[in-house]
């Protein structure tokens, strides 16, 4: 998978280098190419923004410095997604969903935005990671390269995504480790019996439980087996 972004502050990303996703990187199965918008500028001071037409506060980014920057990398076969708290509502689905890409340009904005005029000539979809603004669209991005890069096959152990929470729309049993008492706390009998059957209902019982509490709507849009409606 090829990641290239588009961002004024391409230090950020260094977070990346560490752990699955640093591995993920070494291996060559994931691939994260920073593009400095501000190496673009024509301006001599690589002034990247500029006052609002119409008036009112704050700065926005010009669309021939990030059509450049963007033509840098230009692949007609890549998806270009801007990170923005106008898109949609990023969702599990949606992760697995761009994880079957082979190719995405992600753009970051900054200040009080991108000129609309760049946005309508390059971006194919804009994705948010919540209702609230952040100060740019770097660490949206790094949300969205996390989670759709332990989809792509040896990123992660084979069927680790499999029962996570929103996999299968339910969110996820809980988990336990040695030691087996901890503060009078026992691990539950069942996760120590051996008994795979057991231990699989245990969990679908767990994740319906905890979903119910948690998330409740989550429960509307998947279709409920008799044998789940007892719990």
């Amino acid at each position: 998978m090829q990641f290239d972004v588009l961002t004024l502050f391409p230090e950020m990303f260094e977070i990346l280098n560490k752990s699955i996703i640093g591995k993920a990187k070494e291996k060559g199965l994931i691939n994260i190419n920073l593009i400095n918008i501000r190496d673009f500028s024509k301006n001599k001071h690589k002034k990247v923004d500029d006052t609002p037409y119409g008036g009112g506060a704050g700065m926005v980014m010009m669309p021939d410095v990030v059509y450049d920057a963007y033509k840098s990398i230009k692949d007609n076969k890549a998806k270009v997604i801007y990170m923005s708290p106008q898109g949609n509502k990023i969702t599990q689905k949606k992760i697995e969903e761009l994880s079957k890409e082979k190719h995405l340009i992600l753009l970051c904005g900054h200040y009080e935005g991108i000129d609309q005029r760049v946005l309508d000539e390059i971006v194919d979809e804009e994705i948010s990671i919540g209702d609230y603004v952040l100060t740019g669209g770097e660490l949206p991005a790094m949300v969205l390269i996390d989670s759709v890069s332990r989809y792509i096959e040896g990123v992660l152990k084979e069927d680790s995504t499999k029962e996570e929470s929103f996999s299968q729309g339910l969110l996820e049993y809980p988990q336990y480790t040695r030691p087996e008492i901890f503060q009078n706390k026992k691990v539950p009998e069942v996760l120590l019996s051996g008994h795979h059957q057991n231990i699989e209902k245990w969990r679908r019982k767990q994740s319906l439980k905890i979903t119910l509490n948690k998330r409740p709507d989550l429960l509307k849009e998947i279709n409920l087996s008799d044998e789940d409606k007892k719990y």
